[in-house]
């Protein structure tokens, strides 16, 4: 269980809530996610985008129906020929399923494969296992600041996406 009187990790600055804090920790989570995606690509032979589409179609919000190749090329921000070239590879690899919509046969659907839910289980799992190690260091009303925080993360990222000039 989380301890108050644990010592603050080394941050630059005074304030371990302060901004500049934040920051640094935010990035240090990131180059770490980062480092695991790259680590997991080369070992299924794909390219960092590829990983990065199949996230997006397993993490693909149901209220918006099934993913699409024109979504999860917005998402990504990819050419539509790059993303025609990463959904290839990733279909040819087995990682999804082009699924043609009952209701329009001209939508096509993205779908993850099952074979692609089971590697992916089996090599995030130490991730999966140091999350819920962390997890259990902190109260349920603590996690829920905690999940509080990152779904506001998430969605101020979000808005940066929107505002961002596109070239």
């Amino acid at each position: 269980m989380y301890r108050t009187e644990d010592p603050p990790p080394s941050l630059p600055g005074d304030d371990p809530t302060g901004l500049q804090s934040f920051a640094v920790l935010l990035r240090r989570m990131n180059a770490e996610f980062n480092r695991i995606a790259h680590e997991f690509a080369q070992a299924q032979g794909l390219h960092l985008t590829d990983v990065q589409a199949l996230i997006a179609i397993l993490d693909a919000d149901p209220d918006e129906g099934p993913m699409t190749p024109g979504r999860l090329r917005r998402q990504l921000d990819l050419t539509s020929g790059a993303m025609t070239a990463c959904i290839d590879r990733l279909e040819q690899a087995g990682h999804i399923r082009r699924v043609r919509a009952a209701d329009d046969r001209r939508v096509v659907h993205l779908h993850c494969a099952e074979a692609a839910r089971g590697v992916a289980r089996d090599y995030f799992q130490p991730l999966a296992r140091g999350t819920d190690a962390a997890r259990k260091r902190f109260r349920p009303e603590e996690l829920t600041v905690i999940t509080r925080f990152l779904t506001e993360m998430n969605r101020e990222l979000a808005l940066l996406r929107c505002r961002t000039p596109r070239s």
